[in-house]
């Protein structure tokens, strides 16, 4: 059973870090494209991060500079560090392992963690 966990969102002011954490069970940790979504009320959800199992990254533009993802795969972690949070980054942040398999798309999904931005 695949299980994707996030970790470490919160409220915090304007300008301020946070850290997101993700720890996936029953995958392969090492083989998939890891990445973080995010979906503020009345949006829709929208790629923030993602780093490929080689470690190349892409980001959003306008996280691009404040936002790091990183992983671990001895720990089979994902991380998003952010900093310089705005209020516009208030959202569900969102988990997310992509693998190719036999041709298929496999997407699995963690159940997200609130991050808040506010004075």
């Amino acid at each position: 059973q695949v299980q994707l966990v996030e970790s470490g969102g919160g409220l915090v002011q304007p300008g301020g870090s946070l850290r997101l954490s993700c720890t996936a069970s029953g995958i392969i940790f090492s083989t998939y494209t890891m990445g973080w979504y995010r979906q503020a009320p009345g949006k829709e959800r929208e790629l923030v991060a993602t780093i490929t199992r080689g470690g190349s990254t892409n980001y959003l533009d306008s996280v691009k500079g404040r936002f790091t993802i990183s992983r671990d795969n001895a720990k089979n972690t994902v991380y998003l560090q952010m900093n310089s949070l705005k209020p516009e980054d208030t959202a569900v942040y969102y988990c997310n392992a992509r693998e190719i398999i036999i041709a298929t798309i496999v997407n699995y999904w963690g159940q997200g963690t609130q991050v808040t931005v506010s004075s």
